[in-house]
């Protein structure tokens, strides 16, 4: 039995994922599906909600457009079809979102924009940038420079890693597989459809490897889609799988009109950034700050250069630090959006006085917990 789900409009900002298999067909773009979805998000952005693409399939479209045959593909051919065929994908994107008068941006992460936190915290502010713009960020793997040492290796990772970086409330993965089954249901008479998992256990993950990966596509399978909804569901973040083929999908999947799989989230995105940053982090050093840049804390500011009078231990951007009262109590803990040595440049200075690339804020709100 199909049931409804959480209405979408609930939702601040939502990661959609689509599969090559889903996306292309014959070797060409499926363009009467891409523009139902750039309808469905069109519907979900006048609703208030922010939604970001996470897209398969550039290589497939290289393949296409340079005549040649993906299984026989050296690592560099790999590359150059990634190159020939991404600007086609984002190009297919952008045409349909313009319908509905609305604008996408092509953001490539490789692995380490993602794990490295410098270049994180960099990542992050560039797509909540896009957002904030209205603009539809499409997010695919930088496959023009990754080798098999330094990747995803498939999207299902990557998209659970960009909803987590943006804090995103719910993550939708399309395949071809309407969800996870107790069994393989094509040998399998008894094999049952998982509606909804409460809570990520072992079992899951025995179902997924031994019924379902076959049923995956592209470089995934339903492993890798477990394990994206390990990473979503810790990071406040509900996870959805449905079969993607059918036009206007996210919009069937919201009224409950396709069967699905909900991966249930363990909080909201907001608490479990905040878990991360204090109990995930070994600080690195420590500021002191005034009485007046303490008061605006506890009121939910970001900190300011202005309030700093002391910076003490070795640190770099994106590193946790403690934040320092004048008794010498820890206040909070946060990301420094500066390198020690360039905070000590900074210090004290009126936002005004600050002639820096990173600007007066020292650690963001988003970055900071109260102690």
């Amino acid at each position: 039995m199909v049931t409804r789900v959480s209405a979408f409009n609930d939702y601040k900002s939502l990661v959609i994922k689509i599969g090559s298999a889903i996306l292309i067909q014959d070797g060409a773009l499926r363009v009467d599906w891409i523009e139902a979805l750039c309808a469905d998000i069109a519907e979900l952005r006048r609703h208030g909600t922010d939604v970001l693409i996470v897209s398969s399939g550039a290589i497939a479209l290289g393949c296409s457009v340079l005549g040649l045959e993906r299984a026989k593909l050296t690592l560099p051919q790999k590359q150059a079809c990634a190159a020939v065929g991404q600007s086609v994908l984002t190009r297919g994107y952008d045409d349909a979102l313009q319908q509905h008068s609305l604008r996408g941006a092509q953001a490539l992460l490789t692995l380490e924009d993602t794990e490295n936190r410098r270049r994180y915290l960099n990542a992050r502010a560039t797509l909540q940038t896009l957002l904030s713009l209205g603009i539809v960020p499409i997010v695919n793997e930088n496959d023009t420079v990754a080798t098999a040492e330094i990747r995803y290796g498939d999207n299902d990772r990557l998209a659970a890693r960009t909803a987590q970086m943006i804090g995103a409330d719910a993550l939708i993965l399309l395949s071809d597989i309407d969800g996870l089954y107790t069994a393989d249901p094509r040998i399998n008479n008894d094999a049952a459809h998982v509606a909804v998992v409460e809570t990520l256990t072992g079992d899951h993950i025995a179902m997924a490897g031994v019924a379902n990966a076959a049923r995956g596509i592209g470089s995934g399978g339903m492993a890798t889609k477990l394990d994206a909804a390990r990473i979503a569901t810790e990071a406040g973040c509900d996870m959805f799988i449905c079969d993607g083929r059918l036009a206007g999908v996210v919009g069937l999947l919201q009224t409950g009109e396709i069967k699905h799989t909900k991966f249930c989230r363990r909080s909201d995105p907001k608490a479990a950034r905040a878990q991360w940053i204090a109990g995930s982090l070994a600080p690195g050093g420590s500021i002191t700050i005034d009485t007046g840049a303490a008061t605006a804390l506890t009121q939910g500011r970001s900190l300011l250069a202005a309030g700093i009078t002391r910076r003490d231990g070795t640190f770099g951007k994106g590193d946790a630090i403690e934040i320092k009262g004048l008794d010498g109590h820890v206040l909070a803990i946060g990301l420094s959006a500066y390198d020690a040595e360039d905070l000590d440049g900074v210090c004290g200075l009126r936002s005004e006085a600050i002639d820096h690339p990173t600007g007066p804020v020292v650690v963001h709100r988003d970055n900071l917990v109260m102690r």
